[in-house]
């Protein structure tokens, strides 16, 4: 039971660190402990039919189980330093940018050769953003959609899986330091290893609260994104898709001055649930397959609270909102944005009656009940800002899904290679509160591998 590297999580951070080990140095005995299932075990129960809303599984396979949250996302790898972490801010831009990079290409080598790198760098609708005082964020973006992300995370596994030791359905209950490196607790049984990498996702921030709290290491106060998601028909957005596929889109709200973006944006999608230590909450994804498309495009639009002294506890303020939607709706709300403009809930009449279908089975009713007026009034003038760029957003019968909450873990205190006072323990991916997205947990993972297999080859 003692390991040259021990992973804890086996989102895009974990996985990226156990590929980079064992290519760098195939004699490294590596393990992997994760919560959830292995990829092909993870199935969500919700069918549409017999099953229509979260059931609230004891593990949530779009949550956790290898691939992480991301497993089932739409698989958009943003490379740019731009948005997506700041990971950069610890291992400087050109290396953040080499390695988002080099995770593209070991995505192209898995199965997601033929996908397309989008690029808003340059495109026309800059201009015509920032003439409506809008901003456009520059990046390339990878897109593989559910289906194909799904493909290379099964050829990963397969590769890793006689190379790499998984422990599946095993929470880890504990990290320690020992006199010879860490010692794993988990199911009552321990582990050593002499370099622990800690890369739980969002998922994991309570356990990644409570570690840090215990091995006192000092983390740093994050924000919390709340919003909703918008579901219209994907012709208003396709003169913006066709070209840039994930368009990231930034306003200043004139009222309050905040910021509101665009999030996730998947051009022929589905809306769908997720479930966040029991909360649900709504995302998105979208498919690379033609057949499994739809008719609507959806994407979040967030706008970000960080608090100051004395509070602190940011992703403690998502919830109580989250909270709220799934006390009132039963899990996620549902309102056409013409009902919420004139203060009325939508029904089940209205929905039905709307001109965009939706692809969630929300429960209908009024927004402005759970989110507070602020973050509400800023979504309301970003939907008129858009509508100025693509005509339509600001229709009767848009649909907004509510409420979507991207909580984002404490900061943990690391150095510039990413690890923690103790040496040989690091901390990597979006469990960090340093990377929020799939390309920079991924290389974040792949750096502190490579330091460590560097390490080894030195001894």
């Amino acid at each position: 039971m003692v390991y040259d590297v021990i992973i804890v999580g086996a989102g895009p951070g974990g996985i990226f660190s156990a590929y980079e080990l064992v290519k760098r140095d195939s004699g490294l005995k590596v393990a992997v402990f994760e919560a959830g299932h292995e990829l092909k075990k993870r199935k969500c129960p919700i069918d549409g039919e017999k099953v229509k809303s979260c059931i609230g599984c004891e593990k949530c396979s779009i949550m956790s189980g290898f691939g992480g949250a991301g497993a089932f996302s739409d698989g958009k790898y943003n490379i740019t330093n731009d948005f997506g972490g700041t990971l950069y801010e610890y291992i400087g831009k050109t290396k953040a940018l080499m390695l988002m990079k080099y995770v593209d290409e070991i995505n192209m080598k898995y199965g997601g050769e033929g996908t397309k790198l989008y690029s808003s760098a340059g495109s026309k609708f800059k201009k015509e953003c920032m003439q409506n005082d809008l901003h456009l964020l520059d990046a390339s973006v990878r897109h593989l959609g559910t289906d194909i992300n799904y493909v290379v995370l099964s050829n990963l596994y397969d590769f890793l899986k006689d190379k790499v030791e998984f422990f599946f359905e095993s929470k880890v209950d504990s990290v320690s330091p020992s006199e010879d490196g860490f010692e794993i607790e988990c199911g009552g049984k321990k582990y050593a290893c002499k370099n622990c990498i800690i890369s739980v996702g969002r998922s994991g921030s309570k356990w990644m609260e409570k570690t840090c709290e215990k091995l006192n290491i000092n983390t740093n106060s994050s924000r919390v994104d709340i919003g909703v998601r918008v579901e219209l028909p994907a012709e208003i957005f396709s003169h913006l898709t066709d070209e840039l596929y994930e368009s990231k889109i930034v306003y200043r709200t004139q009222k309050y001055g905040d910021r509101v973006r665009t999030f996730c944006m998947n051009p022929k999608g589905a809306v769908v649930n997720e479930n966040t230590n029991g909360i649900i909450t709504v995302n998105g994804h979208s498919y690379e397959d033609a057949k499994k498309q739809t008719k609507n495009t959806n994407f979040a639009l967030l706008v970000a609270k960080k608090f100051s002294e004395p509070f602190k506890d940011s992703n403690g303020y998502g919830e109580s909102i989250a909270r709220l939607s799934n006390m009132l709706g039963g899990g996620v709300i549902v309102q056409r944005f013409g009902d919420l403009i004139r203060g009325q809930r939508s029904t089940v009449s209205r929905i039905e009656e709307s001109f965009v279908t939706p692809t969630l089975n929300a429960t209908p009713g009024d927004l402005s009940l759970v989110l507070p007026k602020r973050i509400l009034d800023g979504i309301i003038e970003m939907i008129y800002a858009l509508d100025k760029v693509a005509p339509g957003t600001a229709n009767e019968d848009t649909l907004l899904y509510g409420v979507e909450v991207k909580f984002y873990n404490m900061e943990v205190e690391v150095d510039n290679n990413l690890q923690t006072k103790y040496d040989g323990l690091y901390v990597i991916g979006d469990g960090s509160g340093i990377t929020h997205s799939l390309s920079h947990a991924s290389a974040s993972g792949v750096y502190v591998a490579q330091q460590i297999a560097q390490q080894q080859n030195q001894t």
